[in-house]
């Protein structure tokens, strides 16, 4: 079992900042990618940005230059800073770990495991 939680989200003005944080916990040996997606009212969900084990990252053109992705690969946590928040910015935040190796001594992968959400709110 992977269980993925969330913390950080808030309501917080145009302009401003927020940290998103999320642990994994679990049977893990190892994580691929992980990542960050958002779903607002009324949409599908959408990648934010992801980061791979070696560190590469990937952002959304509409965050880029405002998030900044980062992950501990050896206490399974990834963050997402973000700044310059705009109001359409709003949304569900889902942290996401992609392919989970659970044992050293197997290449048995499950995934992907996504957390609970936590909301953000940008005002305007």
């Amino acid at each position: 079992q992977v269980q993925l939680v969330e913390s950080g989200g808030g309501l917080v003005q145009a302009g401003g900042s927020l940290r998103l944080s999320c642990a994994a916990s679990g049977s893990i040996f190892s994580i691929s990618a992980m990542g960050w997606y958002r779903q607002a009212p009324g949409k599908q969900r959408e990648l934010v940005a992801t980061i791979t084990s070696s560190g590469s990252t990937n952002y959304a053109d509409s965050v880029k230059g405002r998030f900044v992705i980062s992950r501990d690969s050896a206490r399974n946590t990834v963050n997402l800073q973000m700044n310059s928040l705009k109001p359409e910015d709003t949304a569900v935040y889902y942290c996401n770990a992609d392919r989970v190796r659970h044992f050293s001594f197997t290449t048995f992968y499950t995934g992907p495991h996504w957390g609970q959400g936590t909301q953000v709110t940008v005002s305007s």
